[in-house]
Parts: C-alpha cells; structure tokens; sequence
C-alpha cells in the first residue's frame, strides 16, 4: 500500500465510540454547538459519543438536516473508538465524504478486506487467430459480499475511497495474471485517472507488485476507463508516460463515444485505443457506424496505435472487423468473464 492517506484504509467502524468535528469557522462552530446535538468541545475538535450504530446514524441525520450542503462542505470528520478516546485519526474528510462511509458500511469493509477477485475476458487476434490477452474486470470474491462493480466504483467516488479501490483492484490483477497467465499473454487492466495524483508516487505500489510477481512489464497494458471528461490531458498524459517508462503500455478506452474522441486519441497517442461497443454494434448494417469506424482506422494506422474492437457478439461483426484490418477484437461472441483462462490460448476464431 502507499503512504499517502488518499490510498489509506478507512478503519472499519467500532460499535461504539467517538465522531470527531473539526471547521474553522466561528459560525459555522457556533451553529454546530446550536444543533441540538451534545457535543463534547475539545480545543478545536468536538467529539459526540455513539453508543450503537443506528443511534450514530440518527445523529449524523440530524446533523444533515441542520447544516447546508455548502456548510456540510467545510466541516471534516473522523472518528475513534472507545480504546482509543485519547487518539487523533488524521484522515479527516468533509463530512459528506464520512456520511457515505459510515452509511454504507459493508461497501468500506470490502474494499479495506480487498473481498474482490478479477475476472478474465478472452481478447483475439484476428490476424494471428489466438487468444492475445485478457481484461481484468472487478468481482465479488465471495456471494457473502456481493457488489455491483459499478456500484462499488461509484460509491469510492462519492466516499472519497477511489483511490485506495483502483490501487487494490490493479495490485489484484496483476497477481491474479501471475498465477494463472503464462508470459506473452498480454493483460488489459482497468485505471481511474482521477485515483492518480502524482504518478511517480502514486503508482510505486503498482510496481512494486509487478517485479515481486515476477510479471513481464511488456505483458501489461493499462487501460483508462474513466467516464468523467477528461479535463486535464496534461496529468493523463503524465501518466501514460510513467507507465511506459516503467516498460508497460497504455490504452485509451470508448474511443468513439464521449469524451474519447479522436482529437483526444491523436493527442495521447497510446499504444492501444478501445472502440466503443456502441459503435461496433450491428456496425456491418450501418454506413455511419462503417464510415466513423473507418476514420479511427485510419488515425492509428497514422500513429502506429492498435485497436480492439470491443463488444462484438456477431460473427458479422467479426467479418466487418477482418475485412478493414482491425487486429484485436473482444466480446460476448469470443467469451464471457471468468475466474479461469482459456484452456487453450492457440483457439482458433470461427
């Protein structure tokens, strides 16, 4: 794990014990004293005791009822239990942040427990017919804890625990890959831009894990998948750079749809691009489909990009995908998600 408290864990919540508040200002000090609530004044921390958990939640209610979502904004939270009452946890969050966390418990659970594995979806190559690689994608380890990925995902957004989920989530598949990928095979795993704030920090326990396993640098390719606009291609490109200094390659995700535009693709210039599956859709029964699929061929063959095809569940859309020289190819047609590889990687495509 690294240092940096943006990947920390978020202790899991003790039955009983101690809210911590902090805000700067007077007013806002002043209004929370005022909420009804018995806060305990330590300098410039208040402390409210909660004995069970629904009265924890009760109390954080009515504290969201009484302060404005601007105000909520400036007040930062933590908490401590019982045997620690004397301790400070530095991880204070704005208190919109900490109510997701404390009202979605089982959710903080899984990703500090990391109770999640990764699941392998076959990709093609339609020139050499085999299996070229794998994407990773997040499951549930157990039915005991069972999530929606996306779900999961979009909760670490709202409780600020992004960060520490996509670093756990790589770490996950690249020792998943080591124990059952053979070297050669390429694998596809999934980033959130937003996660990593400075990469050459940020990414040092991704590395680290990849040269414990023994794992090929070229073998991995980083994908982005970030649904938000990509706003600041700067930092991206940074990124992209720091894995490809490390030996790795980077792949840029839904290019045709959103904010994955070819501008974007002509200007981060990856060593893969992703064509949406919306766009490959029934695409051998759609000039338009046909004639934007066409113009992204066209700029990789310029930049020397490699493009897969992704969601294809049509052998007519593999035909499409052959006839205008499009390489890698990924769907429900070739394989579904599983725990296990193919059991042979030579397989060849029908």
């Amino acid at each position: 794990m690294s240092d940096c408290q943006s990947c920390s864990q978020f202790p899991e919540l003790q039955t009983s014990g101690y809210v911590l508040f902090y805000c700067k200002e007077e007013r806002l000090r002043t209004k929370l004293k005022t909420s009804g609530l018995n806060f305990i004044e330590e300098g410039s921390i208040f402390k409210l005791r909660y004995a069970t958990y629904e009265e924890l939640d009760i109390l954080l209610d009515h504290l969201g009822r009484n302060i404005t979502l601007f105000e909520q904004e400036q007040v930062f939270c933590s908490y401590i239990s019982n045997e620690l009452v004397n301790d400070r946890f530095p991880n204070m969050v704005a208190f919109p942040k900490f109510y997701q966390r404390l009202t979605n418990r089982e959710y903080v659970t899984i990703i500090n427990q990391r109770l999640f594995t990764q699941h392998m979806q076959p990709i093609f190559n339609l020139r050499e017919n085999r299996a070229y690689g794998y994407e990773f994608l997040l499951r549930p380890v157990s039915e005991q804890h069972a999530f929606f990925p996306g779900e999961l995902f979009a909760f670490s957004q709202k409780a600020g625990l992004q960060s520490n989920l996509d670093s756990q989530a790589r770490i996950a598949s690249i020792e998943v890959s080591s124990k059952l990928l053979s070297k050669g095979i390429k694998r596809f795993i999934n980033f959130l831009p937003s996660s990593i704030y400075d990469p050459t920090h940020c990414l040092k326990s991704t590395f680290k894990v990849v040269e414990s396993h023994d794992v090929d640098p070229n073998d991995l390719v980083f994908e982005v998948v970030e649904t938000e606009k990509i706003d600041d291609i700067n930092h991206l490109k940074k990124i992209f750079q720091t894995y490809q200094a490390a030996g790795m390659k980077v792949a840029l995700d839904d290019l045709g749809s959103g904010y994955s535009t070819l501008e974007v693709l002509k200007e981060l210039k990856p060593n893969f691009a992703k064509i949406d599956r919306e766009l490959i859709d029934h695409c051998d029964q759609s000039s338009e489909k046909q004639q934007r699929i066409r113009e992204i061929v066209e700029v990789a063959d310029a930049f020397g990009m490699t493009l897969l095809a992704e969601g294809i569940e049509r052998k007519e859309e593999v035909d499409f995908c052959k006839d205008i020289n499009i390489p890698l190819v990924q769907g429900y047609y070739f394989g579904k998600p599983d725990a296990k590889p193919l059991a042979e990687h030579s397989l060849l495509v029908n």
